[in-house]
């Protein structure tokens, strides 16, 4: 079982940044395909991005594309999303998930272990 410990939601203006931060620690983190899930107010928690722990690949949804970048920093076991560009439409609460399953997947059903979440808030 992988463990996710999620930092840095806020309140910022449109156009903003933030970054979120997700710490992993467990015995197959490693082998873990990382993934960043939302749920806006109301609505369905959604796929955002997801980074492959092992090989680095990443995967986005076509909405955040060219505004959100994943990375990770192997010393630090942590995955970080760096949101620019931050639209209103962005407001949500924030998990980092992840899985062993299938690589870069999209199907929240598919991940095994869950972080506590963070608010995010745009304000226009």
């Amino acid at each position: 079982q992988v463990r996710l410990v999620e930092s840095g939601g806020g309140l910022v203006q449109a156009g903003g940044s933030l970054r979120l931060s997700c710490e992993a620690s467990g015995r197959t983190f490693s082998r873990s395909t990382i993934g960043w899930f939302r749920q806006p107010p109301g609505k369905e928690r959604e796929f955002v991005a997801a980074i492959s722990w092992s090989g680095g690949g990443a995967r986005y949804t076509d909405s955040v594309k060219g505004r959100f970048t994943v990375s990770k920093d192997n010393a630090k076991s942590t995955v970080y999303l760096q949101m620019d560009s931050l639209k209103p439409e962005d407001t949500a609460v924030y998990y980092c998930a992840a899985t062993t399953k299938v690589v870069l997947t999209t199907t929240p059903a598919l991940y095994d272990s869950w972080g506590q979440g963070t608010q995010v808030t745009v304000s226009s």
